[in-house]
């Protein structure tokens, strides 16, 4: 299977992602940030990037952009839950402009999650 970092800040549902990838089998490094994905991208090349759009420190689209300036070839899927004034589609349309391969709407499904891993790594 895939090795998957996934880039999110909420604690929680990170883990639960964590959870449902490892159940299939993938294997799955964790990241606070775009920040913390960046350095720990210094020794590690994983199969796909799984990152949210709205963290701290480096936010998701800024993340994208960096990865896209250093000729990143890791397909890329992004998701978003939004905030009050701005919608997860603004957000998760913003990250296909820059070239993620698939977006997820928080909340999601495991069935959307392997869905848009298939779409990514095809």
């Amino acid at each position: 299977m895939a090795h998957i970092l996934i880039v999110e800040d909420d604690i929680q549902f990170r883990e639960m992602m964590v959870k449902m990838l490892e159940g299939d089998k993938h294997k799955v490094t964790m990241a606070n940030d775009g920040f913390d994905a960046l350095q720990k991208l210094t020794t590690l090349q994983p199969d796909l990037i799984i990152t949210d759009i709205l963290m701290p420190t480096i936010d998701g689209v800024e993340f994208i952009m960096q990865l896209n300036e250093q000729g990143s070839h890791i397909p890329l899927i992004a998701m978003s839950g939004g905030r009050r004034a701005i919608s997860p589609e603004f957000n998760l349309d913003s990250a296909s402009l820059l070239g993620v391969k698939s977006t997820l709407a928080k909340p999601f499904s495991r069935a959307d999650l392997r869905l848009a891993i298939e779409n990514a790594l095809a």
